[in-house]
C-alpha cells in the first residue's frame, strides 16, 4: 500500500493523502487549543471592583496613627495608636473612648517610649505588647489590665508588633504566630564592625507558651536592601543602604479557623498551613498584571524619592537636627496607620552616621562622647533593577478578617483608594473591595465591620464601615 486516502475513488495524488491524513489530527489539536483558550480565560476572569459599605461611625478624638483595631465581643473597639503612644477603648459607635495606657502618669499604666503591638489573646481578651520591658500585659473586655507575661523569645520582641511583619496572633490551639526576624547579626573582626549579607527570606513561627517550644510553618521571601558600613579610627560609623522599593516578596496572614495564609508573590497563590501542619496549595489567583516599561520603572522611582525624601525631612525634624547634626535615635517604620504615604515597596531603612569614641576593645560599645546620628540623603537602585511586572502586593499587605477570609491589599489603586482582593477559605477570589481614599485597613468585627485610619489634614480619625 503506498497511501491511505479517504476518497478511495478519487485519483491518487500524494501530497493530498498527506493532507487528508492531517487534517482530522490538527482539527483535533485546534479544538483542545480553543478548549484551553476558554478555560484560561474563564480562570481569568477577575470580579469587578466595587466600593466598600457605608462609613457609619467616625471617631470625634484625633488619633497620631491608627496602627491596629479590635473589635470585642460586647462592641466596644480597642485600638493601638503607636505614634501617640495610646492604648485606647472606644465605644461601639466611636463616640466615647477610655485611655488605657499612655505614655504619661495619667492612667498608671505606662505605654513605653517605642512602639507597642495589640494581639488577640484567648476569648474576649487581649495582649498588650511592649518590647522595651519584654512583657505581654493581659487586658481584659472593660479595658482593664491583669497579670504580666514575659515574651517567649526577648530577641524578637519587635517582631510582636506588626506592620510590614505580618499581624501576629494566637491558633486554636493557643500557641504565638508570627513572623521572626531574618538572621542579619554583625560581627567584629579586628575592632571593625562587619556586616553580613542581608537575608531574603524569613520563618513564619509559632510558639507554646507554656513549654516556650517553638515550631517552624513556613519559609517567605523578604525585602531585601543593599547595606555598607564603615568604621574609622575615630569609631564613626557610616551606614549607608542602597534602596530597592519595589521587590516581589511574600506575605502571611492568620486566619480565623486557626490556619496560616502563605501568600507567594511571584504567580500570585495562595498555601494554607493547618494546625497539625498539613500544607494544601491553591491555583494561581487571577491578577490584572501590569507591565512596566523603562519609562514607568523611572516615573515609579522618581515618585518613591519624593515620598521618602519628604520621610526623611520628617524624621531628621523630630530628631531635632539638621540632615548634617546630631539628634537622638531615630525609628521609621512602614506604611502608616492612616494610610501612609508610603510607596508599594513595603519596609524601609534610612542610611544613618553614627559618631562616637572608638571602643575601647572588639564588641565593646563607645564609651563616653556625643553619639551622633544623621540622616543622608538616599540612595536608589536604578531602574533597571526593578521588576517586569508590578508585584501584586507588598509586604505587610494580608490580613485575616472575622469570617475566615483573607483580605489582600494589592498594588491596584484607583483615585487613591486601594483596592483589596478577598479570598475565601477555599483559596476562590470571591471579591475586589476598594476602600474609600487615602484609608488604611486597621482591623475587622464579626458581622461583616471593618475599621479604618484616615487622616483630615489635622489628625487622623478612626472609622466603622460595613463590608456590603
Amino acid at each position: 500500500m503506498t497511501g491511505v486516502s479517504f476518497f478511495p475513488t478519487a485519483p491518487m495524488n500524494p501530497m493530498r493523502s498527506k493532507l487528508t491524513v492531517l487534517a482530522p489530527v490538527a482539527l483535533l489539536a485546534l479544538v483542545a487549543l480553543l478548549a484551553l483558550v476558554v478555560a484560561d480565560a474563564g480562570a481569568q476572569q477577575l470580579p469587578p471592583v466595587r466600593p466598600l459599605g457605608a462609613v457609619v461611625a467616625v471617631s470625634k478624638e484625633g488619633l497620631g496613627a491608627v496602627s491596629a483595631a479590635r473589635q470585642l465581643p460586647n462592641g466596644k473597639v480597642l485600638v493601638n495608636d503607636i505614634n501617640e503612644r495610646k492604648l485606647m477603648l472606644f465605644d461601639a459607635d466611636l463616640s466615647a473612648f477610655t485611655v488605657i495606657a499612655d505614655s504619661t502618669a495619667a492612667t498608671g499604666n505606662a505605654y513605653s517610649s517605642r512602639a507597642a503591638g495589640l494581639i488577640p489573646y484567648s476569648g474576649d481578651s487581649t495582649l498588650f505588647v511592649d518590647p522595651q520591658s519584654l512583657s505581654m500585659m493581659l487586658i481584659d473586655p472593660a479595658g482593664k489590665m491583669g497579670r504580666v507575661m514575659s515574651v517567649p523569645r526577648p530577641q524578637e520582641a519587635n517582631q510582636l508588633i506588626g506592620g510590614p511583619n505580618g499581624t501576629p496572633g494566637f491558633d486554636g490551639q493557643g500557641r504565638l504566630v508570627y513572623r521572626a526576624a531574618p538572621n542579619f547579626r554583625p560581627t567584629f573582626v579586628n575592632g571593625q564592625i562587619k556586616l553580613p549579607e542581608m537575608p531574603d527570606s524569613a520563618v513564619i513561627v509559632r510558639v507554646d507558651l507554656a513549654t516556650r517550644k517553638l515550631d517552624t510553618l513556613a519559609t517567605v521571601k523578604i525585602s531585601k536592601q543593599k547595606i555598607n558600613m564603615s568604621q574609622d579610627e575615630n569609631g564613626r560609623m557610616t551606614v549607608t543602604t542602597m534602596l530597592n522599593p519595589l521587590q516581589q516578596v511574600d506575605d502571611w496572614a492568620l486566619l480565623s479557623d486557626g490556619r496560616v495564609a502563605v501568600l507567594r508573590a511571584r504567580d500570585y497563590h495562595v498555601e494554607y498551613v493547618t494546625p497539625d501542619g498539613k500544607v494544601t496549595t491553591t491555583p494561581k489567583l487571577p491578577f490584572d498584571w501590569q507591565r512596566l516599561n523603562d519609562s514607568s520603572k523611572t516615573a515609579f522611582l522618581d515618585s518613591s524619592k519624593v515620598v521618602m525624601e519628604k520621610m526623611r525631612t520628617e524624621a531628621t525634624a523630630r530628631m531635632g537636627a539638621s540632615p548634617s547634626g546630631a539628634g537622638g535615635p531615630v525609628t521609621v517604620g512602614g506604611p502608616g496607620g492612616a494610610g501612609g504615604g508610603m510607596p508599594a515597596g513595603g519596609a524601609m531603612v534610612f542610611s544613618m552616621r553614627m559618631d562616637g569614641e572608638a571602643p575601647a576593645r572588639a564588641g565593646a560599645p563607645a564609651q563616653g562622647g556625643q553619639q551622633q546620628i544623621s540622616i543622608p540623603p538616599l540612595n536608589f537602585v536604578q531602574p533597571s533593577e526593578l521588576p517586569d511586572y508590578m508585584p501584586p502586593f507588598q509586604a505587610g499587605a494580608a490580613r485575616g478578617d472575622a469570617d475566615g477570609n483573607l483580605w489582600v491589599r494589592t498594588s491596584k489603586n484607583v483615585n487613591g483608594g486601594p483596592v483589596y482582593d478577598v479570598i475565601n477559605a477555599k483559596g476562590e477570589l470571591i471579591d475586589r473591595v476598594q476602600l474609600p481614599a487615602f484609608r488604611f485597613l486597621a482591623g475587622f468585627g464579626a458581622g461583616g465591620w471593618v475599621y479604618m485610619g484616615v487622616s483630615d489634614g489635622k489628625a487622623v480619625r478612626l472609622e466603622k464601615a460595613k463590608v456590603r
